[in-house]
């Protein structure tokens, strides 16, 4: 039986709250985010502000030279979460199957649900109702047999918008579908699909999966299936993490490497203190480290490793400042994680597993 999946994302969630809470700011740019004057970034901005080009992650004293008058104000974190609990409160009320992404965004399952006499429409559109009379912002819906397309239904008609894609129109619906709204397809593999022709899920359909594997790596059978509209991942109720990581954006830049590995002494501890929260099914599987220059160009480095080493990170630290020793406004490392409560199938080495989880329990 064919799945009923709703995406909810919420329309420019932060801020969104601050302009619900100061009625003064409605119709006018207003962005959350750091100080312009201290390097800071914008977290998110509405849509009068998107109008000017303000972008999420730009640097705010970027945003405020594209919108003069745009408003930035210092996200409120608390604030966000207990409206964010709200929302799922909401949700709770319509399906106990949910599957939160983030504060502003979940998958709902809706198949056995009595409500609406079992219209998934039905129940996004009130679930989207009840959202806006009782929390006071707006979210926008998306309808579908599967969580890929109903992620990308919900981005269809944003804002304040509900978008249904039903069983019978996915073949037409994924044909004419640009490759660069499947998730994964960046930029870089969406230029490679561009020079052999490849714009659209149709044109990668004729595609086979060996073909695919060659062209694309480990990433080529997921493509197999997503061009066809087929996703038969189901909404997971609990979330484990696959990876954990902190990082510290500076006032000044980082212009010398010393400066690099002081500022790792600081991030060890944040990152040993966020591994030790987390239950005894984790294990650490690989180091990354992040650095993103004055420049705003983001890149990292890692390396399969089974413990927190900071010999591996300053390791992976030397390889970005030997390829290119520029000033930094921000460094990040982190750890990817092996979820033993969750094994990646097969298992083909279950006492390995068993080993692991004895040692990590001693």
């Amino acid at each position: 039986m064919s799945r009923k999946i709703i995406h909810v994302d919420c329309d420019c969630f932060y801020a969104a709250v601050e302009v619900r809470d100061e009625p003064r700011l409605r119709g006018r740019p207003v962005a959350v985010g750091g100080d312009p004057q201290r390097r800071g970034v914008i977290a998110t901005c509405n849509y009068p502000a998107r109008d000017f080009g303000v972008r999420s992650a730009m640097s705010s004293a970027q945003a405020l030279r594209l919108c003069p008058e745009l408003v930035i104000l210092r996200p409120d974190f608390d604030k966000y979460r207990r409206v964010s609990t709200q929302i799922q409160d909401i949700f709770r009320t319509f399906t106990p199957i949910i599957e939160p992404l983030s504060l502003d965004e979940a998958f709902l399952d809706v198949s056995e649900s009595p409500l609406h006499s079992n219209s998934a429409t039905r129940i996004a559109e009130a679930i989207r109702q009840r959202v806006r009379d009782n929390v006071g912002i707006t979210v926008s819906a998306g309808v579908a047999p599967n969580k890929f397309l109903a992620k990308v239904a919900s981005d269809w008609r944003k804002p304040d918008g509900l978008f249904v894609i039903a069983p019978d129109q996915v073949s037409a619906f994924v044909a004419a579908l640009p490759v660069t709204r499947i998730f994964g397809v960046g930029r870089v593999t969406a230029e490679k699909m561009a020079l052999q022709g490849i714009r659209t899920c149709a044109d990668l359909q004729p595609l086979s999966r060996l073909e695919l594997a060659q062209q694309f790596g480990s990433f080529g059978e997921r493509l197999y299936h997503l061009c066809r509209g087929e996703d038969d991942r189901p909404v997971q109720t609990s979330r484990r993490r696959k990876s954990v990581s902190v990082e510290e954006t500076y006032h000044q830049d980082l212009t010398h490497f010393s400066d690099w590995l002081r500022e790792l002494e600081a991030l060890m501890p944040r990152l040993e203190q966020r591994l030790d929260r987390l239950d005894s099914h984790y294990l650490v599987q690989g180091l990354t480290v992040k650095v993103r220059y004055n420049d705003f160009r983001i890149v990292s480095a890692d390396q399969s490793e089974t413990t927190l080493d900071k010999a591996v990170f300053e390791h992976l630290l030397r390889q970005l400042w030997e390829r290119h020793s520029a000033p930094v406004r921000l460094l990040g490392i982190g750890a990817r994680l092996r979820d033993l409560k969750s094994p990646q199938q097969p298992d083909l080495f279950p006492e390995e597993r068993e080993r692991a989880l004895r040692e990590k329990r001693q």
